[in-house]
């Protein structure tokens, strides 16, 4: 028996001892041999395809400078877990290059030289105080080519990937493709205007818009004055912004522009908010503009509604446009989902969610040579409605809303040969007359493009408000810098187009998962059913009021008739009619009580389970797990 102990507790003691040398080994393994299982749905932490596909390509050596501030009492602790993330991705980079690509990590010490060479590859450090400052950047170079990335905010860590990749493409790119911008809003920003602000009429100055700065990462972005009757040859995209009472001869240049081969991508608009311009005597401002290409768009087989925009309840939330105003359900105020995005296109696969207010539709049939995708579109919970009243009362159109049943395009690609929208040249403005000029002094007639040589692309979008900032961005002072960090998928989707049309589409698959999330499609669906029956509710109480005012007048009209002394004093079926009304007024408060109660006891229900699930639901599968195996194995032990 003695004996029988002491075997048992050798075996045991050599077991643990085996045990450990084979963690220790595995730990010594797996340190020279580093390699990460992404377990996320959407593959965030694996390259895409994009960026495996640019680095394959490379055959010049291309060097990243990394510069991280290693000191834990200065390094914030969450900067330094995300510093190890970033390392662990530069070596994944480094991996799929095929050794053409090398990472040089430095640890910029105050007075080094390692923070010398931060400052002149352009990574400035960030004051955490008077005295301490941290570096977390970066510089891709390649020959006498530098690209840096001063600060690597951790609020944007989903757009690390493509961050880098760019900083790759565009250090190997010889020269950026040109794009050309034309808008009648000021999407290039304003100077400050002391003038205007000694009157307290504003005047100060406006950033460029956020879609600007980041086109100018990656092309040559030229600003063109939308009274142009000429778009540059040298121009390959040609971006137009809300453009407002557009004239015939800007609509013909955009012709020949695209006629030539020039790639369009517009944003028309309904309703504009951000061109609504403050007015004295109207506390609501001037009303917003549209804005079409109604010219073209008729040569295309398109047309562009700008007397009506989109509601949606699907796609609807409750927003607040005012400072200090309750929020209300706005169904006109897009956040288009999964249920509006095309998910068969490069361009628009991988967006989550948009926010589009106060969006304009398409419709149809292109011309003879043209094919449409569709980019965007409505859910069937739709309709078209009067954009003043969807602008002035959320509340009330969601009150009358019918939906008519169809998805309704708002957005677009055109693609194919394109004929001119003017067949008979180029047209002439009212300045101009044939009689002004003599013979001699006539200009050469210079012959006009009537058909595209090859297949071309124009892409057109129902909206031009979900370009600003305060519709895509969040912009912030972190640490003394300006960051900017995205809200949603509209800018990712516009440099999408952008670099489709440019030519380069690699790109595209990286920045394309920069904004991901996955909403309760449950709670949503609970909600939109609550919501109709909630709108029934709410439109047949106020159908009875309006029946009820309606016999009270003509009960009223006829008491009158009788004498002007009796005219304000309530007959018996006046009164009879208010105690029904009001008898039915109270009652339906109380259904749609009842319902508000039901509808956020569900939802708070299904929550508290999704909670329970996620918080509980691993520890008791490995609970479940272990009890299990412990049962197995002492039926085992027993029967030996």
């Amino acid at each position: 028996m003695k004996k029988k102990q002491i075997d048992l507790f050798l075996f045991s003691t050599i077991g643990v001892a085996v045990c450990l040398i084979i963690v220790i080994g595995l730990n010594i393994i797996a340190s020279f041999v580093k390699h990460r299982f992404d377990l996320t749905a959407e593959k965030v932490f694996t390259l895409s395809e994009g960026t495996k596909l640019i680095l394959q390509e490379l055959d010049t050596p291309i060097e990243i400078r990394f510069y991280a501030t290693r000191d834990d009492k200065v390094m914030p602790p969450q900067l330094k877990t995300y510093l190890t993330r970033v390392e662990d991705l530069l070596e994944e980079f480094a991996a799929n290059s095929g050794g053409n690509l090398t990472i040089k990590k430095f640890d910029p010490e105050p007075d080094s030289d390692a923070e010398d060479s931060a400052r002149l590859d352009g990574v400035e450090g960030q004051a955490l105080s008077l005295t301490d400052r941290i570096y977390l950047g970066l510089a891709v170079s390649m020959l006498d080519e530098t690209v840096a990335i001063p600060f690597l905010d951790p609020s944007k860590e989903r757009q690390l990937e493509y961050e880098i990749v760019r900083a790759v493409s565009q250090v190997v790119t010889v020269e950026k493709p040109v794009i050309g911008v034309m808008s009648t809003l000021p999407a290039f920003g304003q100077p400050a205007n002391p003038m205007m602000a000694r009157m307290g009429q504003g005047g100060q100055g406006q950033d460029p818009w956020a879609v600007i700065g980041q086109l100018k990462q990656d092309f040559d972005v030229r600003e063109i004055e939308m009274t142009a009757d000429a778009i540059e040859d040298d121009i390959t995209v040609l971006i137009l912004i809300h453009p407002k009472e557009i004239t015939e001869a800007t609509e013909y240049a955009l012709d020949q522009f695209i006629l030539r081969g020039g790639k369009l991508l517009a944003f028309l608009d309904a309703l504009a908010l951000i061109d609504q311009q403050p007015n004295p005597n109207n506390m609501m401002g001037s009303p917003p503009s549209t804005s079409n290409l109604a010219t073209l768009l008729k040569a295309w087989g398109i047309e562009f509604n700008t007397s009506k925009v989109v509601a949606d309840m699907a796609f609807a939330k409750e927003v607040s446009f005012r400072q200090g105003t309750p929020p209300q359900l706005q169904p006109s105020v897009l956040f288009v989902n999964d249920n509006g995005i095309n998910r068969d296109d490069v361009v628009t696969a991988q967006i989550d969610q948009l926010l589009m207010p106060f969006v304009g539709t398409f419709s149809g049939t292109p011309a003879d040579g043209l094919e449409q995708t569709v980019l965007l579109h409505t859910s069937e919970e739709s309709q078209l409605v009067d954009g003043f009243m969807a602008q002035l009362s959320g509340a009330q159109i969601a009150r009358e809303f019918a939906a008519e049943g169809k998805e309704l395009p708002i957005a677009l690609r055109l693609t194919g040969k394109f004929k001119t929208a003017f067949p008979d040249g180029k047209p002439t403005s009212d300045s101009e007359s044939e009689d002004d000029l003599d013979e001699e002094d006539e200009a050469p007639v210079v012959d006009s493009l009537t058909e595209s040589e090859a297949d071309n692309t124009v892409v057109l979008f129902g909206d031009a408000d979900f370009l600003f900032d305060s519709f895509s961005v969040r912009i912030q002072n972190f640490l003394g810098a300006r960051m900017m960090s995205l809200l949603n998928g509209n800018l990712p989707l516009a440099q999408n187009v952008v670099e489709q049309l440019a030519g380069d589409n690699r790109l595209i698959q990286v920045r394309s998962r920069a904004a991901m999330n996955r909403p309760f499609t449950t709670i949503r669906d609970m909600q939109m059913q609550a919501e109709k029956e909630y709108r029934s509710k709410i439109q047949g109480l106020e159908e009875t009021l309006q029946q009820t005012q309606t016999k009270l007048s003509e009960l009223q009209r006829q008491r009158s008739d009788q004498g002007q002394g009796q005219r304000f004093v309530l007959s018996p079926e006046q009164q009879a009619e208010l105690e029904k009304f009001r008898k039915q007024q109270v009652d339906t408060n109380k259904q749609l009580k009842t319902m508000r109660r039901n509808l956020r006891k569900d939802i708070d229900a299904l929550e508290t389970k999704l909670k329970w699930v996620n918080i509980a639901g691993m520890p008791l599968i490995v609970t479940v797990g272990g009890i299990l195996i412990a049962t197995i194995k002492r039926k085992r032990t027993a029967a030996r």
